[in-house]
């Protein structure tokens, strides 16, 4: 039943590979060897897997379950350097498989031991696990994503780090450290390290350290979501520990711990680096910190990858080429509108134009353009910023948010003498902003002369696009939605499926990958622009848009669901409806 297999490739691919090649999947993380591999060949990682998994004479294991009952066989420090996890298993494989594990269960501890791993066992890893189990060991490819999922949920993050007892195995790294015992000071210092790497892998944009009764909650905030994260079982015990690890990382005062502060860590791992804010609240268990993940080096977004359609570009850009005017984009706060900024920026940044930036925080560079941070522990406010910069003879002002009167009126001065302002609000729709800009005090007839564009937008999570199926869809259900949506019934006269979430490996059974938005652009025209003098309230406007096709979150959400990009709930949870 055990299956040697050296720890260099087969043969069979080693062949279609350069000296460089296999250097540099050798030396890549176990679990990032396949995508290494896959890229080596210009292949489907899928693909590559199978080949591998035929090519090493492994099986290869798809829909994976873990053993409870072998789980406690392992210690976390080995399955996590490894990338290993004892899973169940179908039988029934070959004619005398069922027959051959009947006669090994008979011997009781000879019982097989079925491994699913990332990549090909090496004899090191077979010796460490003999050190721990008697069982014959069988292996078994599987996706890396998929097993480190599993890890995760069984063990928790950072549990090889936190690991109590006194076992025998010594993960490598730790044996170069002059073999010296690793103390909790270190323990907790890897421990932190693996819950922010974890984070940034999962793509979590916040990390939440909440101390409960009885233990130490972590949730990551990921495509909008709040995800409770596995954690050690032990983690309470080092509660006070991790709390401090941070703080320190925060330069925080450590010994206070009856007041809120503010701090921020300059995090680096993988060739990724992070600017992370860090708040922390006394609560009645402990200190609650929050974590907010901004990567300094983050692939910006053009306005295709945003989700706008052609319709919904062209209207933008033919306010981008304006002199003067401002564009505001509107939402709560996670919604995407820096990133919106950020790509119209891209769109007309050029020599000839000069762009700069108030913003708080920078979450993206770009080049050409000069960017300012605001800073009002001394006094460097966004109105106090506008001020100076309208001294710096720019053609295009982006200012990350309008948050006062202030603020408000110099941006709108400054659009009125000749400049193009980009900023956004925090309102739930795109008629709102003119409404909320009056009542902050700005006059009316400043507000409909100086905007020329608001956009509200949301970020709905996206269908995997391995495993989103067509199911069947009710009329009454699909009638029902549109009509929350404010959507016309009649476009549901030829629907009868509509694509649903399935969960696989790749989207870590939730059915979702990455996020896209859903927009409602609201553009002023002479009617609304009485409108506004007269001081009408946000559903006249609203009405009025609509008439003149303006098209609402919920009918841009309804696109979304029809083209196989998202689904209802998506957009239910997101959209705020009001009653006409």
């Amino acid at each position: 039943m055990t299956v040697l297999v050296s720890d260099n490739l087969p043969a069979a691919l080693s062949a279609s590979l350069t000296d460089e090649q296999r250097q540099a999947i050798a030396e890549a993380p176990r679990e990032k060897r396949l995508e290494a591999l896959a890229s080596a060949l210009s292949r489907p990682e899928n693909e590559v897997l199978a080949r591998l998994a035929a090519a090493a004479n492994l099986g290869l294991a798809s829909n994976l379950e873990t053993d409870p009952e072998a789980r406690g066989l392992l210690p976390a420090r080995l399955v996590h350097e490894y990338q290993i996890i004892p899973i169940k298993f179908q039988k029934a494989e070959s004619p005398g498989s069922e027959n051959s594990d009947a006669q090994l269960s008979a011997l009781g501890s000879q019982l097989p031991l079925h491994l699913a791993t990332a990549w090909l066992p090496d004899e090191l890893m077979t010796d460490w696990l003999r050190t721990f189990t008697p069982r014959p060991l069988v292996w078994h490819l599987a996706v890396p994503e998929r097993i480190h999922q599993l890890i995760i949920e069984n063990f928790g993050v950072g549990s090889g780090s936190l690991e109590d007892g006194d076992d025998s195995y010594v993960a490598p790294e730790a044996q170069k450290e002059n073999e010296e015992v690793v103390d909790e000071d270190a323990a907790v210092v890897r421990f932190v390290t693996d819950v922010i790497s974890q984070a940034i892998e999962d793509q979590a944009t916040d990390i939440h350290f909440e101390p409960q009764e009885g233990q130490l909650r972590i949730r990551y905030r990921v495509d909008g979501l709040l995800v409770p994260v596995p954690v050690p079982e032990n983690l309470l015990r080092f509660q006070d520990a991790i709390i401090s690890r941070l703080k320190i990382m925060a330069r925080m005062n450590i010994s206070e711990k009856r007041l809120p502060q503010d701090g921020r860590i300059n995090f680096k791992a993988n060739g990724i680096v992070l600017d992370i804010r860090v708040s922390t609240v006394p609560t009645i268990y402990a200190e609650s910190i929050s974590l907010r993940l901004l990567n300094q080096k983050k692939e910006a977004y053009s306005m295709d990858r945003l989700g706008m359609n052609a319709e919904e570009q062209a209207q933008i850009v033919s306010i981008l080429d304006y002199p003067h005017g401002i564009i505001l984009v509107t939402g709560p706060t996670g919604s995407g509108k820096s990133t919106s900024l950020n790509a119209f920026l891209r769109k007309i940044n050029s020599t000839d134009l000069r762009i700069i930036t108030i913003e708080d925080p920078i979450e993206y560079e770009v080049p050409g353009v000069n960017q300012m941070q605001v800073r009002p522990e001394i006094g460097l406010t966004f109105a106090d910023a506008l001020r100076h910069v309208l001294r710096q003879d720019p053609d295009v002002i982006m200012v990350g948010e309008i948050r006062d009167k202030d603020t408000a009126e110099i941006a709108i001065r400054a659009s009125l003498t000749g400049h193009l302002v980009f900023s956004t609000l925090h309102t739930n729709d795109a008629p709102g902003a003119i409404t909320r800009l009056v009542d902050m005090g700005i006059e009316p007839f400043l507000v409909a002369s100086a905007i020329e564009l608001v956009i509200a937008q949301r970020l709905v999570r996206r269908l995997c696009m391995e495993c989103s199926r067509p199911a069947p869809i009710a009329r009454v259900k699909l009638l029902e939605n549109l009509a929350i949506l404010g959507c016309n019934p009649a476009e549901a006269e030829l629907i009868t499926s509509l694509k649903s979430p399935v969960g696989c490996d790749r989207c870590r059974g939730t059915g979702y990958r990455g996020r896209i938005g859903i927009f409602e652009i609201f553009r002023l025209n002479d009617e609304m622009h009485e409108l506004v003098l007269k001081r009408e309230s946000t559903r006249t406007l609203a009405d009025c848009a609509r008439k003149h096709g303006m098209r609402t979150l919920g009918q841009s959400g309804w696109e979304k669901v029809k083209a196989g990009h998202t689904t209802f709930d998506e957009v239910l949870r997101v959209v705020t409806v009001t009653e006409k």
